[in-house]
């Protein structure tokens, strides 16, 4: 069984996902499509890569993810396969693809260069249509990502694709913000380790401390909090109460976090 996600900005309003759907099954009648959401705000990459890593996780091996959150469409920026260790993941050259493919962690990435890949006639304002559907629904037939382009050396690996851990801090951006207003980062648990913190260490973000608890519940009533949420991403909060608003953060501002006494 041939399983395909689909992330996207394009909403439910026009028909766009449903062509996108009549693609894939024109080619592979059999596969099973399963959307992930259609509602990343326009133009929103960050948003659209945090949720696709946020998904990702929970498919069985072999599954082809086709997300397209694409302002560039039509440019020089290049459509690509991503082959990781588990699944294989089409879509644009933007950073898009690669929170989630760098935790899988990546074996080979290749530009999409063959038209006999692609529909016939390709929509210069359409990839999702008529270039990335054809090439998932080949890739979930078993077409190998080497026989559908060319190897990429270089790509993008936009600063929210993965935190970095310098001089006993762990660098990371906020990745999304949720209607809670507790602080996603693109921190995973790996990095906190690599700092040397655990549950119950005291955690320093600027001026802030906090410790590192299991959930909400376990700091007092508006007390902040760090803690890995269940999107896998270690995430800033305050226990009902609206930490970014009380923190003054944003989406894409980057952060120092570290261990203190």
């Amino acid at each position: 069984m041939a399983i395909i996600s689909l992330l996207s900005d394009f909403g439910l309003k026009d028909t766009y996902v449903a062509e996108m759907k009549a693609v894939i099954l024109s080619i592979n009648p059999s596969a099973v499509i399963v959307d992930l959401t259609h509602e990343i705000p326009k133009y929103d990459i960050r948003r659209g890569a945090f949720a696709l890593a946020s998904a990702v996780p929970y498919f069985p091996r072999k599954t082809v993810h086709l997300a397209v959150v694409d302002p560039g469409v039509g440019s020089k920026r290049k459509p690509i396969v991503v082959e990781t260790k588990k699944s294989m993941y089409v879509g644009p050259d933007n950073g898009l693809l690669m929170l989630a493919a760098e935790t899988e962690e990546v074996n080979e990435v290749f530009e999409i260069t063959e038209k006999r890949f692609m529909r016939k006639d390709v929509s210069s304002t359409f990839h999702g249509r008529d270039l990335f559907s054809p090439v998932a629904a080949y890739l979930s037939e078993g077409v190998q990502a080497k026989e559908i382009g060319k190897p990429l050396k270089t790509y993008s690996q936009p600063s929210f694709s993965s935190a970095s851990i310098r001089d006993g801090f762990v660098n990371c951006e906020v990745v999304h913000i949720d209607s809670f207003g507790n602080v996603v980062t693109n921190v995973r648990q790996k990095d906190l380790f690599a700092i040397g913190a655990r549950l119950g260490s005291r955690l320093r973000l600027e001026n802030h401390r906090f410790r590192f608890l299991r959930t909400y519940s376990d700091a007092a009533r508006g007390s902040f909090l760090g803690l890995m949420g269940s999107h896998g991403f270690f995430e800033i909060a305050a226990n009902q109460r609206d930490a970014a608003k009380l923190l003054r953060l944003e989406t894409g501002k980057k952060l120092r976090l570290s261990i203190t006494n």
